[in-house]
């Protein structure tokens, strides 16, 4: 009897120990996106049927878990909230958005402008990682202001936006 109590109170124990270390091993902190080196900057120029060099560095607390880089046409001079701005030094207008879920579809459709979409795997496990891409620029989508977003998750689903304004030009101009 005396041994089955004190099982069960070891048993107890273990349960309670267990369920603390879930708790204080949640993960509640977004991941981090270096500012320093970013590329592409705020206001860079590309040409049609160049190359886009993306560079960042980004860390978690406990797993990154992947990233995604969209570029889509910023021809109403719209904000994501991260880039204070215009190219031509001006404030954003009235069309302001903070990435919010909602604004991810609200991209009016203009024919022929660039849209790019794509996810991209972090290896499992790292808590930080360098990040180098080239993203070829398609020579025959319209030129103009673009926005570049990337969107970094870590491995429990918290979100760091960074979105900088970028240009495309034709070279023949």
């Amino acid at each position: 009897m005396k041994k089955n109590i004190i099982l069960l109170f070891a048993l107890g124990a273990m349960i309670i120990g267990f369920a603390a270390c879930e708790k204080t091993a949640k993960d509640l902190t977004p991941p981090v996106i270096d500012e320093a080196g970013f590329l592409p900057a705020d206001c860079d120029i590309y040409y049609l049927g160049d190359t886009i060099q993306v560079h960042f560095v980004c860390s978690d607390d406990t797993e990154l878990g992947n990233f995604n880089i969209e570029i889509h046409n910023n021809f109403d001079h719209h904000t994501h909230g991260t880039s204070s701005v215009d190219c031509d030094g001006e404030e954003g207008d009235d069309h302001h958005h903070d990435g919010d879920e909602e604004h991810e579809h609200e991209h009016e459709a203009v024919e022929g402008a660039w849209v790019f979409n794509q996810d991209y795997a972090i290896v499992r496990g790292l808590s930080s990682d360098t990040v180098d891409i080239a993203i070829p620029v398609p020579a025959d989508v319209l030129e103009g202001d673009y926005h570049f977003m990337l969107r970094l998750t870590d491995r429990a689903g918290w979100q760091t936006l960074k979105a900088v304004a970028i240009h495309l030009h034709n070279p023949n101009e």
